[in-house]
């Protein structure tokens, strides 16, 4: 340990420093657009970062942050930045320290790998290190005194960062940012985060965004209860409200001071500003804790304090409808595009009586509108006494909706949710559409299991666990199953208890599918999408994603259309079923366009085909 890490460790138990303030703020309200990359600036507008820096150090900060907290492989790397990761962090430093000079800590500043929790979720373990590694070094490398990791609402991904920075030998503050509840995302009280920053070598730890100054406040003096180290505080300037295109900040300099000194009682020792504070609040601040000393801690709480109980997976009764023939089959059922459901409730009917499994209803497949899928999975549920399949994407709704959503879809009786990333909008042709994908599939996973679980991935408490039963997608259709395997082990083990696939064409794909599959011990349900005609044949082939037909297959349907393609298409469908019958554990039919006879004359050929064979 070098002396003047330890004489930085001393200040930050022994003095009430005073932080610095948002940096997108200030660069935003001068003109630098939202879209633009603000690590960026650090090579192509210093001049504008050393500015925002010189204006928080006049204002009263003792210790300023570097302009990097997304300045990793992977936020830079998604807009092509990606080989420029250590130069943007060495010119930060750069650039913070000409600012500070001797008197003013440099802290570097890291945030989370991801924007959301489905930028960073197609990475393993190493490749996340490997970002915050070389971030680390850079950093280090560039000049400052401390790394500042902040705005983490997963401890399982703050324990990662905090364990690469402390191997840098500099001190180390690890912020993080707690959600409605009292807990991070992966369902961790603030006690306990407190004892594994603690116990990962943390020199400071403390709270920052989330929300304004009361709420960060009633957060510190759990967290003080909770830990000997000395702690931080970095609050927004109260709840934004959105005005022509922007956040608007409301809480004013006085307010935000005003609560300092409550922060200070409840023992922080670095106290500054995240969104929405400017120098203006930095300057009340300083004019506030001028004299400010740190208050005495009181005594460790001694209490055992865990993320929240486990629970069953399946929950129990659910997902019987695998068990009540020896195949299941499931049929899937597009909503209409319209406001007349009448053909869809027809044709669940027909399936009901032909003793389907379950339906599976599509969300807005191909991203095209559709009617809302819950709904009528919900009438149809009530019409036809049918089990349903919901799919669910996080293609159409933000982290908020589709929390609302599945809860009121659970309201509705509905639990067994198929939960899908969804086709990018690009193929659909919706013109003004965007895509959320605040979470992919592994993300809403994991909410299904938190909701068994009895909260938000928030944290908050539902009252009661939820009873949903997950499943996953499965493509198999790619050059090799490496990625998708390893993507689909990720589904089981955030929650999938079963599987669909894409529709498989070919036997050597099948093979390859069930030996990859077979030790996995959920059931996987093959997809038969039967061809009717050349025309049918290509589209899917060449432009629909996770689709691929062989060469085979495509000859055979060549010349094809009307009876005589459907003919060669439920020929192929067949043939698929009985190389695949008993080797999966049951198949999921799609009937194209609609055409529910052609699924109902599958059904019936898998039922014969088992009965014959069983």
């Amino acid at each position: 340990m070098s002396v003047q890490s330890e004489v930085i460790r001393q200040r930050l138990r022994s003095e009430v420093l005073i932080g610095d303030g948002a940096m997108g703020t200030l660069l935003y309200s001068r003109g630098i657009p939202l879209d633009a990359n603000f690590e960026h600036l650090n090579l192509v507008q210093p001049e504008q970062v050393r500015q925002v820096h010189a204006e928080y150090i006049a204002a009263g900060a003792l210790l300023i942050e570097t302009n990097t907290f997304g300045a990793n492989a992977v936020r830079l790397g998604a807009i092509g930045l990606g080989h420029k990761v250590a130069a943007i962090n060495r010119a930060g430093a750069r650039l913070a320290r000409e600012a500070a000079g001797d008197a003013v800590l440099v802290a570097g500043a890291i945030g989370p790998l991801g924007r959301t929790r489905a930028d960073a979720a197609q990475l393993d373990a190493d490749q996340r290190r490997s970002a915050f590694v070389e971030q680390v070094a850079a950093l280090v490398e560039g000049g400052v005194d401390l790394l500042m990791l902040e705005t983490f609402a997963e401890l399982g991904e703050l324990d990662l960062a905090l364990s690469v920075a402390v191997a840098s030998g500099v001190p180390v503050i690890a912020q993080f940012a707690l959600l409605e509840g009292g807990r991070t995302r992966d369902g961790f009280a603030a006690e306990e985060v407190a004892r594994r920053l603690t116990l990962g070598g943390a020199s400071m730890l403390g709270v920052n965004c989330g929300a304004g100054p009361r709420e960060l406040l009633a957060v510190l003096r759990r967290l003080a209860g909770a830990t000997e180290l000395p702690l931080s505080a970095f609050p927004n300037s109260g709840f934004p409200e959105y005005v022509d295109g922007r956040s608007i900040y409301l809480a004013t300099p006085d307010y935000f001071a005003a609560r300092a000194g409550e922060m200070v009682a409840a023992g922080a020792t670095l106290i500054g500003g995240c969104c929405g504070t400017g120098p203006e609040h930095i300057q009340a601040l300083a004019t506030a804790l001028r004299d400010a000393q740190p208050a005495p801690r009181r005594p460790l709480v001694t209490a055992t304090v865990s993320v929240a109980a486990p629970v069953e997976f399946p929950p129990a009764g659910a997902g019987q409808w695998l068990k009540q023939h020896a195949v299941p089959v499931t049929v899937e059922l597009d909503p209409p595009r319209g406001l007349d459901c009448i053909g869809v409730i027809a044709a669940a009917h027909q399936l009901v009586a032909a003793g389907v499994s379950a339906i599976s209803l599509a969300e807005n497949p191909l991203a095209r509108v559709r009617m809302g899928n819950i709904a009528l999975a919900s009438r149809l549920r009530a019409e036809t006494g049918a089990e349903v399949i919901v799919h669910v994407t996080g293609r159409d709704r933000n982290l908020i909706g589709l929390h609302s959503e599945l809860l009121g879809a659970h309201l509705l009786g509905l639990r067994n949710i198929l939960a899908v990333t969804g086709d990018p909008v690009s193929v659909s042709g919706e013109a003004g559409a965007t895509g959320v994908f605040d979470l992919n599939s592994i993300g809403l996973l994991e909410l299904l299991a938190a909701a068994n679980a009895g909260r938000t991935l928030y944290g908050h408490e539902l009252g009661a666990p939820a009873q949903f039963f997950a499943g996953a997608a499965f493509n198999p259709n790619g050059s090799s199953l490496v990625g998708q395997l390893h993507k689909l082990q990720k589904k089981i083990a955030a929650g999938a208890r079963f599987v669909q696939t894409q529709p498989v064409y070919d036997q050597a794909i099948l093979d390859r599918l069930v030996a990859a599959t077979t030790d996995l011990g959920i059931p996987v349900l093959l997809g038969i999408l039967p061809l009717v005609s050349e025309r049918n044949a290509e589209f899917l082939h060449n432009e629909v994603p996770g689709i691929v037909l062989p060469e085979s297959v495509r000859s055979r349907m060549r010349g094809t259309s009307g009876a005589a393609g459907v003919k060669e298409g439920m020929a192929i469908a067949r043939e698929v079923i009985d190389a695949a019958h008993g080797r999966v554990a049951g198949f999921y039919l799609m009937p194209p366009f609609g055409r529910v006879e052609l699924a109902l004359e599958l059904l019936a050929y898998i039922r014969q085909v088992s009965q014959e064979k069983g």
